[in-house]
């Protein structure tokens, strides 16, 4: 069978053209005869392009098919692909992150775990954004601008206070300045000096201080030591007891127990002895104004008592 001239040409032209889909997709990094599983997921801006890595732990299984922007959401979708062979949960994440200085955008799938259910082709994945060291760097730069001019503004101002301090309108401004300094650093120079003799001329009272000090030291070291050795505890144990029975014994005072119970809390006593003391009285006062009587012992003859009167009581 005779192939026509058209026919090859055709045929020719067919295969350039497939040959060059082919060599396109395979510099883009696409293999036309690899099968994929395409999955979706969103973030709140794009730092993506098409074509970008998808990694798993540094090691690339997939790319990013498409990148679009949802007009009802406000959100960018990126659907990505990966190879089949790939099984991970639907509760894994997608992970943006740079790839290097220059600001290369790539995805991860973090947190794979087959546990629960698998993640089937055209299924959301749950995103995050990890920040780089670009994007920190460009957060923080205007905080550290900031603080740097506030500090190169402070030492203008100390650099300008301290030429207001120096400056004189008069030629002999700044020598006086200077003298003024000198006479100072000479002051404090006689001032040490002055210390330095002083304690020259009282070393030794200084050391006889520090010895006694010393002495002081050991004394008290020595004296904790024996407050240790002494068994404190009963001791306060003897004098809790000795005041534990001083306690019944005032107690049982009070509850008029025992004569001495009685003799403080029993009014009859009182009463008694209030009545003798006043016959006592009496009856001294009575030996007073008639000493006769008492002596009828050696007479035979009784003189019958008589109560004294007021004045005699006077």
């Amino acid at each position: 069978m005779k192939i026509s001239r058209e026919v090859k040409t055709a045929i020719l032209v067919l295969s350039g053209i497939a040959l060059f889909i082919y060599l396109f997709s395979y510099l883009k990094g696409e293999d036309l005869f690899t099968d994929t599983n395409t999955y979706y997921t969103e973030f709140d801006y794009n730092a993506l392009s098409t074509s970008s890595s998808v990694t798993v732990r540094g090691n690339k299984v997939g790319k990013i098919e498409d990148i679009k922007y949802d007009f009802e959401t406000g959100k960018t979708r990126v659907f990505f692909s990966v190879s089949p062979k790939l099984k991970f949960s639907k509760n894994s994440t997608i992970r943006l992150y740079e790839t290097g200085l220059m600001g290369g955008n790539a995805l991860a799938i973090v947190n794979i775990n087959k546990d629960g259910e698998l993640a089937k082709p055209g299924d959301f994945i749950k995103s995050e954004v990890q920040p780089g060291l670009i994007t920190t760097l460009k957060n923080n730069f205007s905080g550290i601008s900031t603080d740097l001019d506030s500090a190169i503004r402070s030492a203008d101002t100390l650099m300008t206070s301290i030429n207001e301090m120096v400056i004189d309108e008069s030629d002999q401004g700044l020598k006086s300045t200077i003298a003024e300094l000198n006479a100072t650093l000479k002051s404090f120079k006689n001032l040490s000096y002055s210390i330095q003799s002083v304690i020259k001329e009282n070393d030794d009272k200084v050391a006889s201080v520090l010895a006694n000090f010393e002495k002081t030291s050991k004394d008290l070291s020595e004296l904790s030591s024996n407050l240790k050795e002494v068994n404190i505890s009963d001791t306060v144990d003897n004098l809790n007891k000795t005041l534990t029975g001083i306690q019944g014994i005032m107690a049982s005072i009070d509850n008029n127990e025992g004569t001495i119970g009685k003799l403080l809390n029993d009014d009859s006593l009182y009463n008694n002895l209030e009545a003798a003391s006043k016959e006592m009285e009496e009856l001294l006062l009575d030996i007073k104004l008639h000493p006769a009587r008492y002596r009828r012992i050696l007479s035979k003859k009784e003189i019958p008592y008589q109560p004294p009167t007021e004045d005699q009581k006077n």
